[in-house]
């Protein structure tokens, strides 16, 4: 039996470059200035890469491995939690699309291949809004949102 998919999609307009925009998503140094973690990776397609916390334990919170990776206009990555990367069937997928849009960037951000109802699919649809505004944030005026310190949405 096959199971029932859903998606998310996302899109902001950044005051930014392409350039800037495809850092702060893949550089660790750069995503835990607004995301509060670091995405690992050299990202080649066909390497891993890790989502991990920012914090004192380093926790690994989602793998995957990255399908494309176009600097700076195209990332595509798959995206687990660490139990499940064994389970290529529990990978969903997130393609960063960065579009240079007159003196700013359209990102377009689709989280696919999610599984319908599921939790994963519950939390990048409040997830993802959170992290981009932040992003947002950060590339424009150099300070994120501080979206760890506020209560879950009911």
């Amino acid at each position: 039996m096959t199971k029932e998919t859903t998606s998310f999609v996302y899109v902001t307009y950044i005051l930014s470059t392409p350039e800037k925009v495809f850092e702060a998503i893949a550089r660790p140094e750069v995503t835990r200035r607004y995301w509060g973690h670091e995405n690992v990776s050299d990202w080649r397609p066909g390497s891993s890469w890790e989502h991990v916390r920012a914090n004192d334990q380093r926790t690994v919170k989602v793998v995957g491995k990255v399908v494309e990776s176009r600097p700076p206009t195209r990332l595509v990555i798959t995206w687990a939690a660490p139990e499940h990367a064994a389970d290529p069937a529990s990978h969903s997928r997130v393609t960063f699309a960065i579009e240079e849009y007159g003196d700013m960037v359209r990102l377009t951000v689709t989280h696919d291949e999610l599984e319908a109802g599921s939790d994963t699919a519950k939390t990048v649809t409040q997830g993802w809004p959170a992290v981009l505004s932040s992003l947002k944030s950060f590339l424009e005026t150099g300070r994120g949102l501080d979206i760890f310190g506020k209560p879950k949405a009911a």
